[in-house]
């Protein structure tokens, strides 16, 4: 739990604590639109380690390589917080951050790729559902942490100390949460597997070989959710000003009151699709979004009333993304120990770009039918991924499959 809430961390805060003072490091580098091409580093460099680090780690160790990628995550993390301005390194400095956070990318899926996998295969398989739900929690815990950090900074700085040097705390305080975990993996953790991957087991065998079906049913679900994260998540915070009305520091507060929401219910939601069956969770949960994530959304955008939309922005990421909660359980019960982290990175990540990329053709969307018909008929279509790619799913009970390397038949079956 602990490593995903430093993953999770590094994630968040180029979106959060570096936004502000990015115009200040900068300068006119960065052009008008630097926040989102520092985002998109990550989200380029995000598939490339899913990829990368997956295919190392189902060859040499799931351990072994996530403290590689441990370690790389905090090199990265560091290395932007140390960034010179432009006024020193001129157009170096937008250049520098950009490939830290690509190679923080890299690193980062890599950690992921290696180390929900590990946890899944050392829990038992009636609890596998709980721990992947308090794993995949650690997103919002992260958001929440950094918006409420970022916040408290902005308050207590004057703008220029904060652009100076107070957007750095985070980045320092996220780099040494690495290498803290990174002891910690080196002392405490170690494989279950006791065999290595063929080399002859590859990224063919993902997408068009054996495991085509897994691969491309769980690429569509992760697409369903994470069209939802870019829509209630990501975007909402400009959502609330635009449409609501609200000044920044109330949208901040309003989406850590979610965040902490979503966070506490998807811890909950893991161990749900063992109780129910993760087939039959994510049929429901994926209608459940369907049908109600719009009406809610409408319901969000048209109020005037503060309290009102925290409640209604709590709901709204409750009945949608909380659908995460048995992902980390999911992934790594749809493919074997030979490809296990190659699966699941790779389908965790190459499912991110299209959803990412909303900030270019989801205005052009909104122009063609409509500002809040486009989001409602997204939201219903990422709901219905969700159900569709979950109905297509194993029949058979893969809550009960034993996920050591070393038993046979780990993978799941379509019927």
């Amino acid at each position: 739990m602990a490593g995903n809430f430093v993953d999770q961390l590094h994630i968040f805060l180029p979106l959060v604590a570096l936004a502000p003072a990015l115009p200040a490091i900068t300068g006119p580098h960065g052009g008008t639109a630097g926040a989102t091409i520092v985002v998109m580093a990550m989200l380029l460099g995000r598939p490339v380690g899913g990829v990368v680090f997956g295919r190392l780690s189902d060859r040499f160790g799931r351990t072994r390589t996530a403290t590689v990628a441990i370690g790389g995550t905090a090199t990265c993390t560091l290395g932007i917080a140390v960034t010179p301005t432009h006024e020193v390194i001129g157009a170096a400095a937008i250049w520098w951050i950009l490939a830290m956070r690509f190679l923080g990318g890299v690193f980062i899926a890599g950690e992921y790729s290696a180390a929900i996998p590990l946890a899944m295969e050392w829990s038992r398989p009636r609890l596998r559902g709980l721990y992947s739900g308090l794993i995949m929690s650690m997103a919002p815990w992260a958001q929440a942490t950094i918006a409420f950090t970022t916040w408290a900074l902005l308050s207590l700085l004057d703008p220029g100390a904060y652009e100076t040097w107070g957007w750095r705390v985070p980045f320092v305080a996220g780099g040494v949460a690495s290498l803290t975990l990174l002891h910690f993996y080196r002392r405490q953790v170690a494989d279950r597997a006791t065999a290595a991957a063929s080399s002859r087991i590859g990224l063919r065998d993902l997408f068009t070989g054996q495991h085509r079906r897994s691969f491309w049913q769980l690429f569509g679900l992760m697409t369903g959710l994470w069209i939802m994260t870019n829509l209630v998540v990501i975007a909402l915070p400009d959502e609330l000003r635009r449409s609501v009305g609200l000044d920044t520091t109330t949208a901040a507060w309003i989406m850590g009151a979610a965040a902490v929401a979503q966070a506490m219910v998807m811890a909950c939601t893991g161990h749900l699709s063992t109780l129910v069956g993760r087939r039959r969770f994510f049929v429901l949960w994926g209608l459940l979004a369907a049908v109600s994530g719009p009406l809610v959304w409408l319901e969000l955008v048209g109020t005037s009333q503060i309290g009102r939309a925290m409640a209604l922005a709590c709901l709204l990421q409750v009945i949608t993304v909380c659908g995460y909660g048995p992902v980390g359980a999911y992934l790594a019960e749809g493919f074997p120990a030979a490809i296990r982290s190659t699966g699941y990175g790779t389908a965790y990540s190459l499912s991110i770009i299209v959803p990412a990329l909303h900030p270019f053709w989801l205005p052009q969307l909104q122009h063609a039918i409509g500002h809040r018909t486009a989001v409602v008929a997204l939201l219903v279509l990422a709901g219905l991924l969700v159900a569709s790619c979950g109905h297509l799913g194993p029949r058979d009970d893969i809550r009960q499959l034993d996920l050591h390397p070393a038993a046979k038949g780990t993978a799941h079956a379509h019927s």
